[in-house]
């Protein structure tokens, strides 16, 4: 039995149109999908480390019958998963990356600036609007500071496929093809859409299934 864990993005949720059709689609072809809550029901005080602890604990409710596994990802799940993969080669398969966040601490601070980042580490509150509460909710600069002892672009050896979208304002694609400049082996799939990639479900979990043989 094949396992893969899905990893899905910031301030979403396992309950997620992607998490779902994966689960749903993947299930229907023998694969064992689990999906953790990565924030552990506590968005406010989301980290990195946090969340790899989350899904290290995943792992190791699987138990090592289960390993390695496939990880996938989505945005931050994407940057999560090769992360992890980095630190646990034993450990983790092959990669599946949907538009992965690449860059997160260096891009987010360029994206708020610097006025707005000074104001976040004052007040210990950025508002994110949370897509799997559906509101409005208050995100702790502990984020920040966790994220900047992490590198921009994890050296995962392990196979790796990536689609992204070339129209994705979110994450860039010059991020994910800078990964694929430092990992040559990387399978990298550019394709007309944003940064939800939900109009090209069904190409990923094809394609998706073929790099997994099944």
């Amino acid at each position: 039995m094949s396992h893969l864990i899905y990893l899905h993005g910031f301030a979403s949720s396992p309950s997620s149109r992607k998490a779902q059709f994966f689960r749903d689609s993947f299930g229907e072809a023998g694969i064992t999908v689990s999906i953790p809550e990565l924030d552990g029901g506590d968005f406010e005080h989301l980290t990195i480390s946090g969340q790899l602890a989350i899904l290290e604990d995943t792992l190791q409710k699987l138990g090592p019958a289960a390993l390695p596994v496939t990880l996938m990802g989505s945005s931050m799940g994407g940057y999560l998963a090769t992360l992890y993969a980095a630190r646990n080669p034993d450990r983790v398969k092959r990669l599946i990356l949907m538009a992965p966040a690449f860059g997160f601490a260096p891009r987010w601070r360029a994206e708020l600036g610097e006025e707005a980042m000074a104001a976040w580490r004052a007040s210990n509150s950025l508002s994110v609007f949370h897509y799997g509460l559906m509101r409005e909710t208050s995100l702790g600069y502990a984020l920040m500071d966790d994220a900047l002892t992490y590198e921009e672009y994890p050296d995962a050896t392990q196979p790796a496929i990536i689609f992204h979208g070339t129209g994705d304002e979110v994450v860039p694609l010059a991020f994910a093809e800078e990964f694929a400049r430092l990992h040559p082996e990387a399978e990298l799939h550019k394709l007309e859409s944003d940064h939800e990639l939900i109009d090209s479900l069904d190409y990923i979990r094809s394609h998706s299934l073929r790099f997994m043989n099944l």
